[in-house]
């Protein structure tokens, strides 16, 4: 039997390469999938190419309190209860150096991936805390742990994301909830596509080789390679894991101190 047969998994940035991955792990263990993302057009669409049009699928902004709060009592209503969180939604931002960016980037950029992360582990936890159980997934990235040029808000809200995910350890560890970042290089997604042409306009090809030149592996991760690292972390065999951040960077983190 699975490990997540009848379980509740819930994914924001649902419509999103390592989102769509990561469902499609969890469905084939056995569990109920949430998968939350802005556009519903977008999410509709990616969830039926991947075989996922039976899950539940919600359209919300993940910096609205309102629409959190109620995507959350959807999911709950819904399946019973929810046993892993996905915390997934994130913008990587206008690519320029701290020189040339804007506060406007900056704030949006922490609007998203920090004030996000923030009211998904609040009201997730609620729910999680009523039934002394539970297991956050925090999708910070490699950027959360060393500095990227042109990527100073991107960066800072990453750095963030580890912050949340220590704290909100600390304070679910007495209700039986765990709490762990995953933090990522490139991953062959859409995002890192953006990242690709932003960083070097009209040579997109010469950005995904300097970027992959960057780690000791010479590729980007593929968006499952995420997802089974989410999956194991959110399993039983990870069951004394909590407050921790876990590298998938292909050794890039081997050539830092």
């Amino acid at each position: 039997m699975s490990h997540f047969t009848g379980k509740t998994v819930l994914i924001t940035g649902g419509a999103g390469g390592i989102g769509i991955a990561t469902a499609k792990v969890f469905k084939e263990h056995g569990a109920n999938i949430a998968l939350v993302d802005l556009k519903e057009d977008v999410l509709k669409k990616e969830a039926e190419q991947a075989g996922l049009s039976d899950a539940l699928l919600v359209s919300a902004n993940v910096t609205n309190e309102d629409e959190v709060e109620a995507f959350v009592k959807k999911t709950v209503e819904t399946y019973g209860q929810i046993d892993v969180f996905v915390n997934n939604a994130g913008i990587n931002g206008d690519f320029k150096t701290i020189t040339e960016g804007t506060v406007e980037n900056l704030m949006n950029v922490l609007n998203v991936n920090v004030a996000g992360v923030f009211l998904g582990l609040k009201h997730v936890m609620k729910q999680m805390m009523e039934k002394k159980s539970g297991v956050i997934v925090n999708i910070a990235s490699n950027g959360g742990l060393l500095g990227a040029p042109g990527m100073s808000a991107y960066v800072a809200s990453k750095h963030a994301v580890i912050a949340l995910n220590k704290t909100a350890a600390l304070e679910g560890a007495e209700h039986n909830i765990r709490s762990v970042a995953v933090c990522p290089s490139g991953v062959d997604t859409q995002m890192m596509k953006s990242i690709e042409t932003n960083s070097m306009p009209g040579g997109e090809a010469d950005a995904r080789k300097q970027f992959e030149a960057s780690v000791p592996l010479n590729r980007y991760a593929k968006p499952e390679e995420i997802a089974d690292l989410i999956k194991f972390l959110s399993s039983d065999e990870a069951s004394f894991i909590t407050g921790s951040y876990y590298r998938i960077d292909g050794g890039q983190g081997a050539t830092s101190v």
